[in-house]
């Protein structure tokens, strides 16, 4: 794998993952993202840990995957892991965290209450959008921080372990996760003092963390890996902290590179396939080997623009993780598999 001389890098994805404790997952829209974030839930839960999965969007996108009812605005405990470990999930929802903001902090839940019903923070959110961002990183960044016997408490309060070894967060998509996650400069035009002021310090705190990471789901296809290198960029100008690249639906590597390079040249031998059906006895022969050699080609076109752009995502210096396309989507059973191979990669606490 190369890695950028002008610029900082992770190493290996050990570097990428162990350590860190706010996982956030971005990739341009139709990329698998929440699939790949469930999946890495799995995976950082494996052998005992105990994982909160969140997602901040309000497509119930985890509870379809999971083929549940619509998730709860509160931690629910919804997937075992290999080794006694489990993921809990929640649909972070902006009335909710408020709710919970109030309560936390001031013993307001009564009048955060009042406030929603009346249909204030729908108001609030609409005419300052950054405000929205900043319920939610707050909420995300409170179950970071939260130590067992200080659950729903503010910072610093309760002992010992954490209670989540690892939060995931199924985040924004890449064109917008700059703005979700820099809640400091959205909420400046709010307020420069004040409560509101405080959340966003303190979520921008966490995110600024060394123990968090940003990782970018992508798909070998132009625009996404684009947009990619582009959503890393900008991360890192930032200040933020990049994983790894987590490059889903790669299709299977059949030929050797010979073969490959010629197949996609001149395309495959079609009377050697004649001969070969023909061998194994099956009717029409040569009706069949036409379509399986404009089959064949159209593989290698495909795989060596896979190897192509899988190299252009490793000149970024990140480091490369990949999951296999599923030939039926990604139902909850194979999830397991997904996680499976994002540990053997390195995907690990």
């Amino acid at each position: 794998m190369n890695e950028r001389e002008d610029g900082p890098h992770d190493g290996g994805p050990e570097e990428a993952f162990a350590g860190a404790r706010l996982h956030i997952v971005t990739g341009k829209g139709g990329t698998g993202k929440t699939t790949v974030a469930t999946a890495l839930a799995l995976a950082l839960a494996t052998d005992g840990g105990r994982v909160l999965l969140v997602e901040v969007e309000g497509r119930q996108g985890v509870a379809s995957l999971l083929e549940s009812d619509p998730l709860p605005h509160e931690e629910r405990e919804a997937l075992s892991a290999p080794g006694g470990g489990s993921v809990s999930v929640l649909a972070a929802d902006a009335e909710a965290a408020l709710l919970e903001y109030l309560d936390l902090f001031y013993g307001m839940r009564r009048a955060g209450r009042a406030l929603t019903g009346l249909g204030a923070v729908d108001f609030a959110t609409s005419i300052a959008p950054g405000l929205r961002d900043v319920l939610l990183t707050g909420k995300i960044t409170e179950a970071v921080q939260r130590r067992e016997g200080g659950r729903r408490r503010p910072p610093g309060s309760g002992t010992g372990r954490h209670h989540y070894d690892a939060v995931v967060l199924d985040a924004p998509p890449t064109g917008r996760i700059g703005s979700f996650l820099n809640v400091h400069s959205e909420v400046a035009g709010l307020a420069t003092t004040g409560p509101v002021h405080d959340q966003a310090e303190r979520a921008m705190k966490v995110v600024r963390s060394d123990r968090t990471r940003v990782h970018f789901v992508t798909t070998p296809e132009e625009m996404p890996v684009q947009e990619t290198r582009e959503g890393i960029a900008e991360i890192e100008a930032s200040g933020l902290r990049v994983g790894a690249v987590i490059v889903n639906m790669v299709g299977p590597t059949l030929l050797d590179a010979a073969d490959l390079s010629a197949t996609a040249a001149a395309g495959p031998d079609v009377d050697a396939i004649t001969e070969g059906l023909k061998a194994a006895g099956l009717d029409d022969p040569a009706l069949l080997s036409e379509g399986l050699a404009s089959e064949l080609r159209t593989y290698a076109l495909r795989h060596l623009l896979e190897l192509r752009l899988l190299g252009e995502l490793r000149e970024t210096g990140r480091p490369l993780l990949t999951l296999p396309r599923l030939e039926s989507g990604a139902p909850r059973s194979a999830l397991s598999g997904l996680a499976r191979r994002l540990t053997e990669q390195g995907a690990r606490r």
